[in-house]
């Protein structure tokens, strides 16, 4: 049993280490904090991840996550997702769900934008964001 807990543990941390990392800005390349205060001057209270290599700030609302802006390393804007009732998703997004995940609950959605300024869909359900294109139509799993 407590072997058992000890590996929970050990697992729980690498996910963490290797998937998100919370950082403090102070380890945020100055390329990153320069690039999002630019195209972002009126957040409050950011704070930051390192998640697959790249870094995401978040900050608004009252969970501190309303807004999810990533960047590269190198500071080059990705994308941005902003949270939004999960209600207002395209209508056909809940049925794909519910026929391709076996029911599972949308526990976050958010609108996409890219740099290029394409608009699309974040549904996140059992720890992953599946994506969708503006109209509805799933692209993929991220």
């Amino acid at each position: 049993m407590i072997k058992k807990s000890i590996f929970t543990i050990v697992i729980s941390i690498a996910v963490t280490i290797l998937f998100a990392q919370d950082l403090k800005e102070k380890d945020i390349p100055s390329a990153v904090k320069n690039a999002f205060e630019k195209k972002y001057p009126s957040a409050k209270k950011v704070s930051w991840e390192k998640e697959k290599g790249n870094y995401e700030a978040n900050w608004g609302g009252k969970s501190g996550e309303d807004n999810s802006a990533v960047f590269s390393p190198a500071g080059d804007f990705i994308e941005i997702v902003q949270a939004m009732p999960i209600n207002k998703l395209p209508s056909n997004i809940a049925p794909y769900i519910q026929k391709n995940y076996n029911g599972a609950v949308i526990k976050e959605a958010g609108r996409v934008t890219d740099a290029a300024g394409k608009h699309m869909f974040e549904a996140e359900i059992k720890g992953k964001d599946l994506i969708f294109d503006e109209n509805g139509i799933f692209i993929k799993v991220d």
